[in-house]
């Protein structure tokens, strides 16, 4: 009813000024009047309109606007679902929704290794990158310890000595065999170190998806910006302090990558990569690297070339011997010293290097691996090239125990 008689207002008015305007006779004063006048009543109008949209935007009933009640988006601060005023249901307390509170240290360096995350989800998550270079927070750069084991750890307790007074200057990953159950004493570098596993088979794709779950487990603590993949079979050949500033300061990764022409290289390569991969791009090198983080990423994050090598490069092709040296040849290849710093011992011949027992193990033979070879590191000729040395039998554990701590330096 009021809103007729403001209508029937407005066009009298209207009509009435008209008139005047024809007949030429509307004076000043009469126009400053009926200014006010009209201006009075937008203002009367505008608070008539809202006092009653409010009103029915919060009636229990919404009977002017049911659509709203519908579709009224969710608050984005609110940390409730949204429940109509007139539903039998009501939100829940902050108590019943127990709501995890994260702190930035939680996404610094997960506290428990273990998750539920599948493997395409960890990819991801471990993909993410920074984009601001400073910290926010007193950071100390950590290597990553990654060892890719089939079974247990007989060599475990030099690596004990190995880390021991080190803490907070390493992180350390285990993917081990699924039926390997047994935890490490609490008291142990190793204890809960292990990451939510599968199995990998040598030579097969699985093998490079456990190095890449390795990779993305340990991304997922931004404190660790080297990352080495070692097997149970591996030694330190150096102490700990050489090992951590040798990587620290090396401004490449270490993965070998190297093209070879031979039928083992070469010819492994199979005309359907092309041509995502060719013939060109094809490279071979040794399944245990150590890289920095930035060249991490990168390969946890590759789409496009992993599932080339999965669906091309199958024995008598092996994949772990030729993905990762071709990725990052692809890639990356100026981060890369194009050079392994595990060595392993091919002179014997055959499809796997030689394997060390008890008697092999003496000091001159640590320091023949040890200062050796020439290689280049940062750009200057060195003789210490190899830091790990593989493959090691689990008889060799009381020689090198007694080795290590004159020769090696490592605390007893």
């Amino acid at each position: 009813m009021k809103q007729c008689k403001i209508t029937v207002f407005v066009k009298d008015l209207s009509i009435r000024l008209r008139k005047e305007v024809r007949a030429g006779s509307l004076h000043v004063t009469t126009t400053v009047v009926i200014c006010l006048s009209m201006v009075s009543f937008v203002v009367i109008l505008t608070v008539f309109i809202n006092n009653n949209v409010k009103k029915y935007l919060v009636s229990e009933d919404h009977s002017y606007f049911p659509q709203l009640a519908a579709f009224t988006p969710l608050s984005s601060w609110s940390p409730y679902p949204y429940f109509p005023c007139n539903s039998s249901l009501s939100p829940p307390s902050l108590q019943q929704l127990q709501f995890p509170i994260t702190s930035l240290r939680d996404w610094l360096a997960p506290k428990e290794l273990r998750h539920s995350m599948n493997d395409k989800e960890l990819l991801w998550r471990a993909s993410m990158v920074p984009h601001i270079d400073e910290y926010p927070y007193n950071h100390t750069p950590k290597v990553a310890f990654m060892f890719l084991t089939r079974g247990r750890l007989p060599l475990a307790p030099l690596w004990e000595m190995f880390f021991k007074g080190h803490e907070g200057l390493y992180s350390i990953y285990l993917h081990k065999s699924l039926e390997i159950t047994d935890e490490a004493p609490e008291s142990s570098a190793f204890y809960k170190r292990w990451i939510p596993s599968k199995p990998a088979e040598w030579g097969r794709a699985t093998m490079i998806d456990a190095e890449r779950r390795l990779l993305a487990n340990a991304l997922l603590d931004f404190s660790n910006e080297r990352f080495v993949l070692l097997s149970e079979t591996c030694i330190p050949v150096f102490n700990f302090s050489t090992i951590y500033n040798y990587l620290m300061n090396s401004n490449q990764s270490f993965l070998g990558s190297f093209d070879d022409p031979r039928h083992m290289g070469r010819g492994r390569y199979n005309k359907r990569m092309w041509p995502t991969v060719t013939l060109s791009d094809w490279r071979k090198g040794s399944q245990w690297f150590e890289v920095l983080r930035k060249l991490a990423i990168e390969m946890v994050s590759d789409v496009k070339y992993y599932p080339v090598f999965r669906d091309h490069c199958r024995p008598p092709c092996y994949m772990d011997e030729h993905y990762f040296p071709t990725l990052v040849t692809k890639i990356f290849p100026e981060l890369n010293s194009n050079r392994s710093i595990t060595w392993v011992d091919w002179s014997r011949g055959g499809s796997h290097p030689t394997r060390f027992v008890r008697k092999d193990v003496s000091e001159a033979f640590l320091n023949q691996i040890r200062n050796g070879f020439n290689c280049t590191y940062n750009g200057s000729i060195t003789t210490v090239c190899f830091l790990f040395a593989r493959k090691f039998h689990p008889s060799t554990l009381d020689p090198l125990l007694r080795i290590a701590p004159g020769l090696l330096g490592f605390h007893s």
